[in-house]
């Protein structure tokens, strides 16, 4: 318990806030490994400022993740020493970004956007820490149709209308499909499970080969939560553009892929439908990075993104803008929460380090 109250207690390198460098870091991104960047770097004499387009900080473990897996209360009351001993900014509703802004899931309570270019200009360094908030859908006839809806916006709507920040309720379910193997499924099974429906995890490998792991299958099994192992979407049934169900093909595991796990192949004329009021897809999220993909708009901002989108850098998480630094799923793609505050500690200490590398070969005037 200690261990994980350490990590909700972003400040834990420090009881009291210590001199002051008078050197000002903007942290992008109010997630875990942002958190925990702001933590260390409070603690090694920093002003932090931190921007974040949800109208509290936490990220996704506040505004996704459920709170019997990781108390929001926790996490608030991290950021509230943050803001009381160390006096740390919290600028939220507040989307940073270069080029035309592009909508992106929980952009809905946005009430600000801010150049990038401004942020960057404004500060000693920057870090970037702003996660995966883009999910992956295939592109399945029938996506399209009311009833059909992400993990993450699934959970995000949930958690927005607990929070009192809607008055907008989340959709209600008799019998929901969740197509997935991940957290993310599991973590949207139990939330419909818990408001009172029916859950059904389907996935296209084995219970073995779930990223959630066996435990956390067979956890919200005991829970009610039926599990469909190998079988994979190939349409939603609708009616009226209402969802009605899924269609799946029945898979066999077939030679490793490139991930190393056993890849799923169809049995032909091997097919079966799922009746379903609600179907989530939980197939995994895409990096949101502050910047369009557009190549001035990089090369002026001296910023690179992968083929994934994911911010490119280097082993001590820099961008090839030196004074641009990026930490968290944004650069890694979807992770766990233990992960991205280890990138935020290590991110932290990069900028740090750096910093002091540039007050050797040259002073940093306070901004």
């Amino acid at each position: 318990m200690g261990g994980y109250l350490d990590y909700m207690n972003f400040a834990f390198l420090c009881r009291s806030k210590p001199t002051s460098k008078n050197l000002r870091v903007a942290v992008i991104g109010a997630g875990p490994a942002g958190l925990a960047a702001t933590g260390y770097l409070v603690c090694r004499g920093f002003e932090v400022d931190v921007f974040d387009k949800q109208p509290l900080p936490g990220g996704m473990m506040v505004f996704a993740i459920p709170p019997w897996r990781i108390p929001k209360q926790r996490v608030l009351e991290g950021v509230k020493r943050l803001e009381e001993v160390f006096g740390v900014r919290f600028y939220t509703r507040t989307k940073v970004f270069a080029g035309e802004v592009r909508h992106e899931e929980g952009d809905s309570l946005v009430e600000k956007s801010l150049p990038l270019e401004e942020v960057v200009n404004d500060y000693h360094a920057v870090l970037i820490s702003t996660g995966t908030w883009e999910s992956k859908i295939p592109r399945l006839p029938g996506v399209g149709s009311e009833g059909v809806t992400s993990a993450l916006d699934y959970l995000y709507r949930v958690r927005v209308f607990e929070l009192g920040f809607t008055a907008s309720p989340p959709p209600r379910s008799r019998r929901a499909v969740v197509i997935g193997g991940g957290y993310s499924a599991i973590d949207a099974a139990e939330q419909v499970s818990r408001m009172g429906g029916d859950a059904t995890i389907v996935y296209r490998r084995t219970i073995r080969e779930a990223p959630a792991g066996v435990y956390e299958v067979e956890r919200v099994r005991r829970e009610g939560v039926e599990f469909v192992e190998l079988a994979s979407p190939v349409e939603v049934v609708a009616e009226n553009g209402r969802v009605k169900g899924v269609r799946f093909q029945r898979m066999r595991l077939g030679p490793p892929d490139e991930s190393g796990r056993p890849q799923p192949v169809p049995i032909e004329g091997a097919d079966f439908v799922l009746e379903a009021d609600l179907v989530i897809f939980a197939t995994g999220e895409a990096p949101t990075p502050p910047v369009s993909r557009s190549e001035d708009v990089l090369r002026k901002l001296g910023l690179s993104l992968k083929k994934d989108g994911s911010v490119s850098v280097n082993r001590i998480y820099q961008t090839s803008n030196p004074k641009v630094f990026a930490a968290g799923d944004v650069v890694t793609g979807p992770s766990r929460v233990g992960p991205a505050v280890r990138s935020g500690l290590y991110a932290g200490r990069f900028v740090e380090n750096w910093l002091e590398t540039q007050l050797v070969k040259a002073p940093l005037t306070a901004r």
